[in-house]
């Protein structure tokens, strides 16, 4: 019986996880999103500028794993609405997600930063119809089912429902973002563990 359950545990997650590797596979409108969040990250370490992030639900829950991380490599890092977040400026970049194209948290959230003369690079499935592009420097496209394109589904049940294919590709994305700009920042995994939290 256990034996069965691990086979089952085993395929399920096999098929989310090649479900989320085909997202990748889809071509994007304009720069992949990976080029794009190594360059302008990297560029703003440059510049010493600071990075901030923004997004609602799981789509934010992704990008404070990734401010994390990026702290980590030694960025300068915050996550919007923390009570330690210091105000955005022109050598600044917000990483924002509106997977669906628009909410107006995140609208609202782009608009202060491109009033302040931030750099915003903005996630969506929507690179071209959603309210937030218009707050916009840079779009990547992250070309996975969202809510707001899965009521024609063909599955009764899918494995990856509502928004969980483009938050999954989220958490994908960056992991490979921090892999690549530890590697051109030239960051050893010694050294970026020395850098996390030790009161836990």
């Amino acid at each position: 019986m256990a034996e069965e359950t691990q086979s089952s545990m085993a395929a399920m997650a096999t098929q989310i996880c090649n479900q989320i590797a085909t997202i990748f596979t889809k071509p994007t409108l304009g720069p992949s999103p990976l080029t794009l969040l190594v360059d302008q990250i990297t560029q703003t370490k440059a510049q010493n500028g600071l990075i901030f992030v923004y997004g609602v639900g799981r789509e934010g829950l992704m990008l404070k794993a990734l401010c994390m991380r990026l702290a980590h490599l030694g960025l300068s890092a915050h996550c919007v609405f923390d009570m330690t977040t210091p105000p955005i400026g022109a050598s600044d970049l917000l990483i924002a997600s509106a997977g669906p194209g628009g909410f107006p948290t995140v609208d609202a959230i782009c608009g202060v930063a491109q009033c302040n003369g931030a750099k915003v690079l903005l996630l969506s499935c929507q690179p071209k119809s959603g309210s937030c592009v218009r707050y916009a420097t840079f779009v990547g496209h992250v070309p996975a089912r969202t809510m707001a394109n899965d009521q024609h589904v063909e599955e009764s049940r899918p494995l990856l429902p509502m928004g969980s294919a483009y938050e999954g590709a989220l958490f994908v994305l960056f992991e490979m973002v921090v892999f690549m700009v530890g590697d051109v920042l030239g960051q050893s995994p010694e050294v970026i563990r020395a850098r996390h939290t030790n009161l836990e």
